[in-house]
């Protein structure tokens, strides 16, 4: 078609973090350091958690949360089947068990009553995960961890500005664990932090995320002077540096104003799209507030008059990037020779996982290119 290739979830970067990596290098100090912290405390504070540990990665928060909470050999972790590799892998790498729950049908959130049914004598822990930034039913979860008294470690890898009855998602649970991967809605180009209450919990993340070195080692370079530290447990390098948070602090001084830029492209998709024969986003209800990370279209064949995979390639060959989250856990073949899943026990997981598209929403598209991403949807699959 001669245009430029629309890249899937393109950043927004300003001149301001630009400047603030130039600075950072310029200073000498690149890895973990005050920048860290500042970026810490600004998130913390944004989302009125106590306290705040920035990692490398959701993934890495994830895992050093399974840890800290001492949830390991023997013990069962509920999520759901709608979500990306990692939430499982890090139940795995923690040497527990994934147990999967299927998903509600509407909000692609994991179901409550589901997860009762799988509650047995050896459940730990629930992991919701806030899926494309719609928040779980945060009431009926935490209700059914007080009753059987469960950690909860919320994956709020979609959800930075997600809110349910006007409390942040991350602060509901032990541990929320976010992301600040290339796409999402706040970027470090890599990276994660922890939400956690707990002050001590706080403490052994830190030191679970550099090494197991005592707390504050990080500090051993600085003009303080050198500081002997020690190892007080086989700990990972899972720390973020200062590079990254450089990012991140602008980032996240413009969050409410991108949050208001993907707003009006997602309503700008629901009114355009709304005459074809696709699925798009329900409604939240009235107490959510969307974080507006995805923006999702289930395309099935029999409706839309085209198979997922051929849309993706027709986008693609369009010059238009597009999105799949998620195929489901049980599709993967790790996870059936694993675990024994089957797509079959999880059929709303397996519909939506097999009919999922993500359409752009970044906060840099512009006008003109959202009209792009709708022709191209509507050449394909034509309106009623």
């Amino acid at each position: 078609m001669g245009e430029e290739f629309l890249v899937f979830g393109a950043p927004l970067i300003g001149d301001e973090e630009i400047e603030e990596i130039v600075q950072c290098l310029r200073s000498g100090w690149v890895g973990t350091g005050p920048r860290v912290q500042r970026f810490e405390e600004a998130f913390r504070t944004y989302r009125g958690a106590e306290h705040a540990v920035a990692v490398s990665s959701c993934t890495a928060a994830l895992h050093l949360s399974m840890l800290a909470a001492g949830i390991g050999p023997g013990d069962e972790v509920i999520t759901t089947p709608l979500t990306f590799c990692a939430t499982v892998n890090a139940i795995i790498h923690a040497g527990a068990t994934p147990v999967l729950a299927d998903c509600d049908p509407g909000s692609f959130c994991l179901d409550p009553a589901a997860v009762r049914e799988r509650i047995t004598p050896r459940t730990r822990a629930i992991l919701p995960v806030h899926f494309a930034g719609r928040a779980c039913d945060m009431d009926a979860l935490m209700g059914i961890s007080r009753e059987h008294d469960l950690v909860v470690i919320e994956d709020c890898a979609h959800a930075i500005e997600t809110t349910w009855r006007g409390q942040a998602v991350g602060t509901f649970g032990d541990y929320g664990c976010f992301s600040f991967y290339v796409t999402k809605n706040v970027i470090t180009g890599e990276g994660g932090m922890i939400l956690t209450r707990d002050g001590d919990a706080a403490d052994r993340l830190r030191v679970l995320a550099l090494h197991g070195m005592s707390r504050d080692a990080w500090k051993r370079f600085s003009d303080a002077g050198y500081k002997h530290y020690d190892v007080v447990s086989a700990g990972f390098k899972n720390n973020m540096t200062d590079l990254q948070a450089a990012l991140g602090i602008h980032q996240l001084a413009r969050v409410e104003a991108t949050w208001a830029r993907r707003r009006k492209l997602w309503d700008r998709y629901l009114r355009d799209l709304a005459d074809l024969p696709v699925t798009l986003p329900t409604a939240c209800e009235a107490h959510v507030r969307h974080g507006l990370h995805l923006f999702t279209l289930l395309i099935e064949e029999a409706r839309a008059g085209i198979e997922r995979d051929a849309f993706l390639d027709a986008m693609g060959r369009a010059g238009l990037g597009v999105g799949v989250h998620y195929r489901s856990l049980p599709s993967h073949a790790f996870y059936r020779d694993r675990f024994g899943w089957r797509n079959e026990d999880y059929p709303h997981a397996a519909r939506i996982g097999a009919s999922t598209v993500s359409i752009p929403l970044s906060a840099k598209l512009s006008d003109d290119q959202q009209t792009r991403v709708l022709d191209g949807i509507r050449r394909l699959i034509p309106g009623r």
